[in-house]
């Protein structure tokens, strides 16, 4: 899936600083297609304003009457809301999200649609659309503004597609840790903190057998022997 296949469409918008601000998170996230129906407000000085640069997003944005034509094209529409439905949706969170959209090939056009500032999608709206995303809040204050709605889910868009953030594919399962590899990491760890004065140097063995314990209650793997290395190696590095 290409960043230019995914759009991000708004429906009814009331403010222009929010189509404008929504500009900014998309540009920042390399998102570039917008498309807002029905908007109920001038995309002018105040939306340019608070896009703070991001001009091309709102110079390039497509209008359109109903949602309808704003997905026509769009194989996978994914709904934004933050409310629960008395008829069960296809439900995902915002990293299972990215995880879908980028399962989908290169062909396939994405409508990702959120709802007006005050009411959201209509439960017509919601029915035109495949999946639904929830991005998860405080319970006591759940109600996100649009701009910022859009913000969470293009970042996680970008944070899946992105380089250094790509998981390595598996290679097969991962195998325990052997115990010249688990022996390994304990020595390491000792030098660790041995180095940052956490150990008494007149008791050292009694917290490391404590530690030890930790570790051999749980039949550690090689990836996590390799995480917890890593951890400790960068700690080494900021010990100097």
């Amino acid at each position: 899936m290409k960043l230019e296949n995914i759009r991000i469409v708004m429906i009814g918008t009331s403010h222009p600083g929010n189509v404008g601000a929504a500009a900014r998170a998309m540009h920042n996230m390399g998102i570039s297609r917008l498309s807002l129906v029905d908007p109920q407000c001038p995309i002018g000085d105040v939306a340019y304003a608070r896009a703070s640069g991001a001009n091309v997003i709102l110079d390039n944005r497509e209008t359109h009457a109903d949602l309808g034509a704003a997905i026509a094209d769009c194989s996978r529409i994914i709904a934004t809301t933050a409310r629960r439905r008395s008829l069960p949706w296809p439900e995902l969170d915002p990293r299972e999200m990215a995880e879908s959209v980028f399962a989908l090939d290169d062909k396939r056009q994405v409508a990702l649609v959120f709802g007006r500032e005050h009411s959201g999608l209509s439960n017509d709206e919601l029915q035109m659309c495949h999946q639904m995303v929830c991005i998860p809040t405080n319970p006591g204050f759940s109600s996100l503004n649009v701009a910022s709605a859009i913000q969470v889910i293009c970042y996680e868009i970008f944070r899946y597609q992105a380089e250094p953030y790509q998981l390595p594919e598996p290679e097969g399962p991962d195998l325990p840790a052997s115990s010249a590899e688990v022996e390994g990491y304990i020595e390491h760890l000792r030098e660790t903190l041995d180095g940052c004065g956490f150990l008494n140097p007149q008791q050292p063995e009694m917290i490391m057998q404590r530690l030890r314990r930790i570790y051999m209650r749980n039949e550690l793997t090689r990836s996590e022997i390799h995480i917890l290395r890593g951890i400790l190696s960068s700690v080494g590095k900021q010990l100097g």
